[in-house]
């Protein structure tokens, strides 16, 4: 599916982009207290919980991706933003997998923040693939198209 491929085929050049220009160096800043990019390699889930849990997020990732490869392919849905969700979602599973396997961490470079006052989990392109897949999922649902 063209949605997997491009997704993580991003996912994987911003990784290696901010592997040779962020780590080791300062960050970036590209919206003074906004927004910026600063290298973090992350060993838990979600807002770093569950840190040095590999295994388990590598035993998840694998069942969801088979579960969802299989319910496209036995399904065949037809709503159009079924396939794209789950292609999206798909992506950046694959995407953060491919770095617990290969580093032992995921490879996490966005930062959004206000100032000092709140700094939004670091996260990458394979966090969004997932987030913005979920809320695409959650319309399929709600619309009863899934």
């Amino acid at each position: 599916m063209i949605i997997i491929a491009l997704g993580l085929v991003l996912d994987r050049l911003t990784k290696k982009w901010a592997v040779v220009s962020l780590k080791g160096n300062d960050a970036i800043v590209v919206i003074k207290d906004f927004f910026g990019f600063e290298y973090l390699e992350n060993r838990g889930a979600a807002f770093g919980m569950l840190q040095n849990k590999q295994w388990l997020f590598i035993t998840i990732t694998i069942i969801v991706v088979i579960f969802m490869i299989g319910y496209l392919i036995k399904r065949k849905p037809t709503f159009k933003l079924t396939y794209i969700s789950m292609g999206l979602i798909i992506a950046g599973a694959i995407g953060n997998l491919i770095d617990r396997i290969a580093y032992k961490y995921v490879i996490d470079f966005i930062l959004v923040h206000y100032k000092d006052v709140y700094y939004f989990p670091t996260f990458n392109v394979a966090d969004i693939c997932v987030c913005v897949g979920t809320f695409f999922l959650l319309i399929c649902i709600l619309k009863d198209e899934i």
